[in-house]
């Protein structure tokens, strides 16, 4: 029957790249989306090469029932890797409650409970990996991004808690920490900030969604056997 992994976020940059490295692993996969299914029409379009099952599932995780319609349609699992999100650059001040709700519901709140929901699947297995793409802000913090920062520092709390909690079952959790890199959350930034950026980091580009997907692939893969619990950054060397 093969492994089967589902990717929230699929639609994404990130999300798109690590769907592509896990399917040329042999991975079929559970491709998750919101509103966007012309990428995920043409991510299917790419994934055809590699003869695995893919399966699209639609599902709001802003929604506090978004998690329950997106389990439903989840069966054999082997690997879960929780990537959906989105940022809010601003002051805190100027926050609206309504968005720090959809915020935390998407960053926390859902995954939380979508784990919840396909945890056993992976206990029947007694194996497994479960992933989350936080981000250096969830590592150091940002200013203009408090809201951001919280929420994914928050995912890196999860998974040192989480790691703890079912490692005699066989289950393996851990995080993989973007920097910067090169996907649609970058195109608020203008070409003058974007420089700005880029000179900060001490390899002097933006990472690219094929070298996260990298960092995802040895996370589920035997080679990282006893790593578990653990943040793993991947960002040029930037805020180390």
């Amino acid at each position: 029957m093969g492994k089967y992994a589902l990717i929230t976020g699929a639609s994404g940059g990130i999300g798109q790249a690590v769907a592509l490295t896990l399917a040329r692993e042999g991975f079929n996969l559970y491709l998750h989306y919101n509103k966007n299914l012309k990428a995920i029409n043409e991510l299917l379009k790419n994934l055809q090469e590699y003869g695995g099952e893919y399966i699209p599932i639609q599902a709001d995780l802003t929604n506090p029932q978004g998690y329950k319609q997106l389990a439903e349609g989840v069966f054999s699992l082997d690997a879960m890797i929780h990537g959906s999100g989105s940022s809010h650059y601003g002051l805190l001040m100027d926050l609206e409650t309504e968005e720090a709700q959809k915020i935390i519901q998407l960053h926390v709140t859902s995954p939380l409970m979508l784990t919840r929901e396909l945890l056993p699947k992976l206990i029947s297995k007694r194996s497994g990996s479960i992933i989350v793409i936080s981000s250096i802000w969830g590592q150091t913090g940002g200013a203009c991004e408090v809201a951001y920062s919280a929420v994914k520092g928050a995912q890196i709390a999860f998974v040192k808690a989480l790691s703890k909690e079912v490692a005699l079952n066989g289950i393996r959790v851990n995080a993989v920490a973007p920097g910067a890199i090169k996907t649609a959350m970058m195109e608020q930034f203008n070409e003058e900030e974007l420089s700005s950026i880029t000179e900060e980091i001490p390899m002097g580009r933006l990472g690219l969604p094929e070298e996260i997907a990298e960092g995802v692939r040895f996370l589920v893969s035997p080679q990282s056997s006893y790593i578990t619990g653990q943040v793993i950054g991947i960002n040029g060397g930037w805020y180390t």
